[in-house]
């Protein structure tokens, strides 16, 4: 006899217990990620850029506790040894430049400084310079970026051409010439605070114009999406529009631009400081050492190694840093 139709047969069973199973997994919450959440666990999966982090981070450390490192070595960044001097050619006695146990990198030729310490101290100058340049070029080409792109225009017109006068001026040839004629004290700084001052407003202003064209080209974008269209309805006005609704959401390129710029604001003061016009003798720079060092490549080659070896790990450690945010930041990005 046929079964009734009412009736659950036996192969119906088990699938009512699945649909049951089913709908109780679906009744659990579901934790829901941030896109910090998600950039971050992106990121981890990028070793190389890790590693840059872990490198740019100890940098950071070291710039900040350079005196109690170099204390802590037994030594001065500005004390001069003559008697590590060899007399009749200017140049560290021993092998690799004077390297032993006191002077971890040798000493300096004629003066004999030790290079250890002045290597830890010019950290300090080029990721200052770095960074704070750095920050003026964001502010700069943030604000700029989104009235140009907001507003459109005269005023996109007028930041516009400003932007692409700045891109084809003369950068480096600029500060040279600022440099050289600049006061010896001013704004109650002097001597390499003056040049440390005026390095950090002259390549973040010529900076400002690269994340500026990025913010502008976002905001046009932006500011045609359906909650800014939203946000206009409910009454909300340009200020509103222009400093809550768009900040947020250029965050991300504005970030990985800022990776990027740092490493080359870094060489920009290590090439002033090697043409002469960076800080000032004897504040110790990475740049200025390998000015010094030209004299002495033949005789003495680890003087002219262990700052351009700093200036690589930094500018690779940044680069390969930048490159990890970019891809963690990207949605559309994948490894």
């Amino acid at each position: 006899m046929t079964a009734p139709l009412h009736e659950p047969t036996a192969e119906a069973a088990p699938n009512a217990a699945d649909q049951a199973s089913v709908a109780s997994v679906d009744a659990k919450a579901v934790p829901g990620r941030s896109l910090g959440r998600i950039a971050w666990e992106r990121l981890k999966r990028d070793k190389l850029a890790l590693t840059g982090g872990i490198v740019v981070l100890f940098l950071i450390v070291v710039a900040l506790l350079a005196p109690a490192i170099v204390h802590a070595a037994g030594q001065d960044p500005n004390l001069h040894h003559e008697d590590l001097i060899d007399p009749l050619f200017g140049t560290p006695k021993g092998a690799l430049g004077g390297i032993s146990g006191d002077h971890l990198l040798g000493v300096e030729p004629v003066s004999g400084r030790d290079v250890f310490a002045r290597v830890v101290y010019g950290a300090r100058i080029s990721l200052l310079v770095g960074f704070l340049s750095a920050v003026v070029a964001v502010i700069l080409g943030t604000v700029l970026g989104i009235l140009a792109g907001f507003f459109g225009g005269w005023v996109d017109a007028a930041i516009s051409r400003v932007m692409d006068g700045l891109l084809a001026f003369p950068q480096l040839l600029f500060i040279i010439a600022l440099v050289s004629v600049m006061p010896n004290e001013m704004l109650g700084l002097s001597g390499t605070g003056v040049r440390v001052f005026v390095m950090i407003l002259v390549i973040g202003f010529f900076g400002w114009p690269y994340i500026g064209r990025v913010v502008r080209g976002q905001t046009l974008s932006l500011r045609e999406r359906e909650y800014v269209e939203a946000a206009r309805s409910l009454g909300a006005g340009r200020i509103y529009i222009l400093f809550k609704e768009l900040p947020p959401n250029i965050v991300a390129p504005i970030i990985v631009y800022t990776t990027m710029m740092i490493p080359t604001n870094i060489l920009t003061e290590a090439a002033l400081s090697f043409l002469g016009v960076g800080v000032k003798p004897p504040t110790a720079s990475w740049g200025q050492m390998l000015s010094t060092a030209i004299d002495y490549y033949a005789a003495d080659p680890m003087y002219m190694v262990v700052p351009g070896v700093a200036i690589f790990i930094t500018v690779l450690a940044f680069n390969l840093f930048g490159d990890g945010v970019r891809d963690a930041l990207d949605p559309k990005g994948s490894r």
